[in-house]
């Protein structure tokens, strides 16, 4: 992913680089590109296919892909090596999308950067599903194991306020951190 398809994707116009998060217990993994706009990111469809089937190749998988919008994004400083993902998916009414998105910038954002080794956090969402991703990165694993319950009290909180059901947990190493998208709390 490093060697390949990130210089790949470099030169692509628009695209603000690559993150991949992988649980090396399960072998899962997800691979995250940005793009300045939704018609940078489909305008480079065609070029992108073959450098996807080259990452499923090396990491001798299948992918399923899909679209978000990232609707936030705050970084306290960059993620260094070592570093830790706990994502969490979510879905709402998509009438309901715009009022979750207000209260997790206003009420739950500032309770997660409070966390032990907050690194950053982002909230991505699919408006025709209601779906939505928040992803916070944190200095090691021990630091987001130390906020594992403090995480699910949060969770519980901001779910509660948003009308939000949770769908899915999960917890990955920050392999690679190359998105350079710009600051949207």
């Amino acid at each position: 992913m490093r060697d390949i398809v990130l210089p790949a994707l470099r030169e692509l116009p628009g695209c603000f680089g690559l993150s991949l998060l992988v649980d090396r217990d399960n072998g899962h993994c997800i691979a995250t590109s940005a793009w300045e706009s939704e018609d940078a990111m489909h305008d480079s469809a065609e070029r992108i296919g073959p450098i996807r089937d080259r990452a499923l190749e090396i990491f001798g998988g299948s992918a399923q892909i899909e679209e978000w919008e990232i609707a936030g994004l705050h970084r306290a400083h960059h993620a260094n090596e070592g570093a830790c993902v706990r994502a969490t998916w979510v879905k709402t009414d998509p009438s309901r999308l715009d009022s979750a998105v207000e209260i997790y910038k206003a009420g739950t954002l500032p309770a997660i950067e409070d966390l032990e080794g907050f690194c950053s956090a982002s909230l991505m969402i699919n408006r025709r599903s209601g779906r939505a991703v928040s992803c916070t990165s944190f200095d090691s694993a021990a630091a987001m194991a130390a906020n594992r319950e403090q995480s699910a009290s949060l969770r519980v909180d901001a779910a509660r306020r948003t009308g939000v059901a949770a769908l899915d947990v999960r917890e990955f190493e920050l392999a690679l951190a190359h998105l350079r998208v710009p600051e949207m709390a």
